[in-house]
């Protein structure tokens, strides 16, 4: 879409909103829950799928609903309380554009959550020279771009820019664009710095391919300085970690995983001992392992390290003491037996902390390089940190989980060999999937037209044959991204031969 355009419809969408009309945000809104893609998210998995534990857990739909419920009330209290002219300057901020970004955020998720997106990532960058791997928000940008298909001869769900440029949590490739890379800025934007994985950005919003749709989308923001988000972008990005901060504990808790000794006894002895914890070098700290006291130790010194401009000890260790009164001490000590008096009390903490954390929401007009326009308190900050550590340590990083997910990646691994192999099948090729080969197709062309337009993003992979295994790789990744857990689990027993299964009421 022309940026010129791209904007007219943002400042026409604008002007019917505030006339009480319905507005080409609201269309955009309807034709993402609408899609596909969106339906899919009921069986894919926030952290275990529903079958792993007795109790009922969050899957992405439900996530999703939840962040949206959360940045709608976000945006609302800033259009209430901030002043019109600011937001303005800011990029305007649309309570319908923001709901259609926190709908859409988490499309790009593969099966198995979190897992199946590393195991992808590393497919995507070792079997297919895919140099930009796979990321979720890339994949999720890529779907309402490209992927998505909502009538006859459309690719993507055609959506203004307010609302693609809402999405680009990470509005920046892995290598390319901006110039100069944020990878190389002396203090990266959050999510900038180089991933465990390889390098490049750990986290970034377009693969190469789709690069000239988010530099189209960026195209209607041309105030916006360069890795920033949009204004609604960082209400979305912000109602995400809100909810992610607690209803993932909330899980773990009716579902007896996550219990009160050893998440107690890690939050006393920290606070008891904090100035010996202090003293400890960095290698005795990582010696001590599981020691109670020792995980909150490496939490306090990993966000002094990388978030200094907000971090301070003080409010990080009455964020301790919070979390311990208000969830460990309030919650966790009353052990869930699925009364009603165990629901009210977990319930009414997630109730109240939501209300606490939008209330503590503040406006910065020049916000540091790692944060954005739209951010927690000093206050609510440190204890939402603190919470996502609970998730992370006692939930995220149990050895039972572990083993589960390495199950779950050998699931992923075999489909994406397995279709690798059938394609490359002369006789048998032609009977793959026909959406696998239209996704192969789609992006073989993609590629192409990146090495005639903008060869220097393909680091020099320019040649025929190494465009068509491009093409086939970003196919290949963008079908098994696309499957269900339980699709996930049965097209790989069906390549292996495993399953006696063979007709099913949904075409492949």
């Amino acid at each position: 879409m022309d940026p010129r355009l791209a904007r007219a419809r943002a400042e026409s969408a604008a002007a019917a909103h505030e006339a009480g009309m319905e507005s080409d945000f609201r269309t955009d809104l309807e034709r993402i829950r609408f899609a596909a893609p969106f339906s899919r998210l009921a069986e894919v998995t926030q952290v275990v799928t529903a079958g792993a534990t007795s109790g009922v857990v969050h899957n992405r739909l439900t996530h999703t609903i939840k962040v949206t419920a959360v940045a709608r009330a976000i945006a609302v209290r800033l259009l209430r309380a901030e002043d019109r002219a600011l937001l303005h300057r800011l990029g305007r901020l649309d309570q319908v554009v923001v709901q259609a970004a926190a709908s859409a955020h988490d499309l790009g998720h593969p099966p198995f959550g979190h897992l199946g997106e590393r195991a992808l990532d590393r497919l995507a960058r070792n079997r297919f020279g895919l140099t930009d791997g796979f990321e979720g928000n890339a994949q999720t940008f890529r779907i309402l771009t490209e992927l998505a298909v909502r009538g006859p001869g459309d690719e993507g769900l055609n959506l203004t820019a307010a609302v693609r440029a809402a999405v680009l949590k990470y509005p920046w490739g892995r290598f390319h664009h901006p110039e100069p890379h944020p990878t190389g800025w002396d203090e990266p934007p959050r999510g900038a710095g180089h991933g465990v994985e390889g390098p490049g950005a750990a986290k970034f919003s377009a693969y190469t391919i789709d690069l000239p749709d988010m530099l189209d989308a960026l195209a209607a923001f041309p105030g916006l300085p360069a890795a920033r988000q949009t204004l609604e972008c960082s209400v979305m990005d912000l109602a995400d970690d809100i909810a992610y901060s607690l209803h993932d504990v909330e899980d773990f808790h009716r579902s007896g995983v996550l219990q009160f000794s050893p998440v107690s006894g890690e939050f006393r002895s920290w606070a008891a001992d904090r100035e010996g914890f202090a003293d400890r070098d960095a290698q005795e700290l990582r010696g001590l392992g599981q020691t109670p006291g020792a995980g909150l130790e490496r939490l306090r010194r990993r966000l002094a390290t990388k978030d200094a401009w907000i971090f301070d000890e003080n409010r990080f260790a009455e964020a301790v003491v919070t979390v311990g009164e208000e969830f460990v001490d309030g919650v966790l000590a009353v052990p869930y037996d699925g009364s009603m008096a165990a629901d009210r009390a977990i319930s009414g903490f997630t109730a109240r902390w939501i209300q606490h954390l939008i209330s503590s929401v503040v406006l910065d007009a020049h916000p540091p390089v790692r944060s954005s326009y739209v951010m927690l308190g000093p206050d609510a900050w440190h204890q939402v940190s603190v919470l996502k550590f609970v998730h992370q340590y006692f939930i995220l990083d149990r050895p039972d989980l572990a083993m589960f997910q390495r199950g779950q990646a050998d699931t992923i691994e075999r489909l994406v060999a397995g279709f690798d192999h059938w394609l490359s099948d002369r006789t048998d090729g032609g009977r793959a999937p026909r959406r696998l080969i239209d996704l192969v197709n789609a992006a073989t062309f993609g590629y192409e037209r990146i090495a005639a337009q903008h060869p220097e993003w393909l680091d020099a992979k320019t040649s025929e044959l190494e465009v068509a295994r491009m093409g086939r790789g970003r196919g290949i990744i963008d079908f098994v991204s696309g499957l269900t857990d339980e699709q996930a689990v049965a097209f790989a027993g069906r390549l292996s031969g495993a399953s006696g299964l063979l007709w099913t009421t949904g075409a492949l």
